[in-house]
């Protein structure tokens, strides 16, 4: 049962019902074996390049520390999601507290926020790597990058905490079910009692403003980067150059164009059903979790290079000792 908690004029919900895919109502059990199967690939291609560029050495340069720290965040976003999704589907541990739902909310929304932040500190890097390849080493440098990822998780804490505040301060008193698979903002906002419009407001501008500016800074780098590659002479260099950033562009529509066109629908497509809703905020929350690896490992060279290795050698077969007696007739003089 939910527990009661009396404010100064409304009575909240302090506990809540995860109910994912509401629509489905008894057979949602038969959604634990896809997303589950979904959440382990998501698991193996991640940890897998993450593994590849923590153990070879020629990998230890800030484009590939960029990429493997890309992919870990996809796994705590997954990590995130998944488990609270997979309990949603049982009525028996579905069961969710308010502190625990705005903790998972703002994790949510961090590692989302964070993954767009280190695609911004990649264009950079990326940027100093073309356009000044002479003086790369001495301006990227260990430090610099700690740096920036310091601040990209700083900017993504920053963007976060007022929404999760803001619906902290909420009175939930119109139902204790939230009728989503996690913690999403916009799920929780629909049991309020109140005026929750500045919490939509905040909301709103806070993903419009950030999505415009990252998409302009995003544009600005990119353009240069490209226009500075297609000047280098030598012929491998510009294919190498412009390889590597096409993966991040395709990295960059993955996780862009899946966040905007939920956004979009959401708020357009208002007569869709909640699972509707709920399968978009799925598809936005994990498509690039299992995009993004695969992009990298198939598309970077040196990463492609040592998986094929990798994988080589758990196929190669043992080899079997040859009979002494055989060895021995061999080389007898003919």
């Amino acid at each position: 049962m939910s527990e009661w908690n009396d404010g100064s004029s409304n009575t909240s919900y302090t506990s809540f019902l995860l109910m994912g895919f509401p629509g489905l109502q008894e057979s949602r059990t038969l959604l634990i074996l896809p997303f589950l199967s979904l959440y382990l690939v998501i698991i193996s291609a991640n940890a897998l390049v993450i593994h590849t560029v923590a153990a070879q050495r020629s990998l230890h340069q800030p484009m590939y520390l960029l990429i493997a720290l890309l992919l870990a965040v996809n796994l705590c976003a997954a990590s995130t999601v998944v488990p609270a999704m997979l309990f949603s589907f049982s009525t028996h541990f579905n069961h969710i507290s308010l502190t625990r739902c705005l903790v998972q909310m703002f994790c949510i929304y961090f590692f989302i926020v964070f993954d767009c932040n280190i695609l911004l500190v990649m264009a950079l890097d990326r940027y100093v790597a073309i356009c000044h390849p002479l003086r790369y080493p001495e301006i990227v440098t260990g430090q610099l990058l700690a740096g920036l990822v310091g601040a990209a998780a700083v900017r993504s804490t920053c963007i976060v905490a007022p929404v999760v505040f803001l619906a902290s301060r909420v009175c939930f008193c119109r139902s204790d079910v939230i009728r989503h698979f996690a913690c999403e903002h916009m799920a929780l906002m629909k049991l309020s009692c109140g005026d929750v419009s500045l919490n939509k407001t905040v909301g709103l501008t806070v993903r419009i403003f950030n999505r415009v500016l990252d998409m302009l800074l995003l544009g600005a780098s990119y353009s240069r980067i490209i226009h500075a590659a297609f000047r280098i002479s030598s012929g491998g260099a510009r294919s190498k150059a412009l390889n590597t950033c096409g993966s991040h562009l395709l990295v960059i529509f993955t996780v862009y164009s899946s966040t905007m066109s939920s956004s979009i629908v959401y708020r357009v497509a208002r007569t869709a059903s909640q699972d509707v809703h709920n399968l978009l905020s799925a598809f936005y929350l994990l498509l690039p979790c299992l995009v993004n690896p695969i992009i990298y490992g198939a598309r970077t060279r040196e990463i492609r290079q040592h998986l094929t290795t990798l994988f080589q050698r758990t196929q190669l077969p043992v080899p079997t000792e040859k009979p002494q007696s055989l060895s021995s007739h061999r080389q007898l003089p003919g």
